[in-house]
């Protein structure tokens, strides 16, 4: 089942782009984020995704809000891509996908490809905004545009 606007975000622990763990009490419920769920580093939509977050990074940081990527790939995965790329928020590696699960994203394309999904949550914990499409390139500007209506 998927998590649906007005729920409060399932507690997780995962390990980040440098090894350490990522204990989701630690920013949900405490500041405005974002967890963007994504297929796969290094391939052109998610890397555009990617970069998108990267260049609007400041415009979050300046409302209160925290990004977080997730995706299926490595911790060492993740950091080649951060690195290459400059990505100054926390990736993180759920390589069994027990955290996509949490949040109900299904896979897209018959099925192949893991679900590209973005949840704003508010203060509280629990999601304001919810968006799902292949289209990586729409969601920054949505959950920009929905955690500035927060402020």
């Amino acid at each position: 089942m998927s998590i649906e606007k007005g729920e409060k975000v399932p507690h997780f622990e995962l390990k980040d782009q440098n090894g350490n763990a990522f204990n989701s009490e630690e920013v949900i419920g405490k500041k405005p984020a974002v967890i963007y769920f994504y297929p796969k580093d290094f391939t052109p939509g998610c890397t555009k995704e990617a970069c998108n977050f990267r260049d609007s990074y400041e415009d979050f940081k300046e409302a209160g809000a925290e990004v977080i990527g997730i995706s299926n790939d490595s911790e060492k995965s993740h950091a080649k891509f951060a690195k290459k790329y400059k990505l100054p928020f926390v990736l993180l590696s759920d390589a069994n996908g027990r955290v996509r699960k949490k949040f109900g994203i299904k896979k897209s394309l018959l099925g192949l490809v893991p679900g590209r999904e973005t949840f704003v949550i508010d203060a509280e914990g629990k999601v304001s905004f919810k968006f799902n499409s292949l289209d990586a390139s729409k969601h920054m500007k949505k959950a920009l545009s929905a955690i500035k209506k927060m402020e």
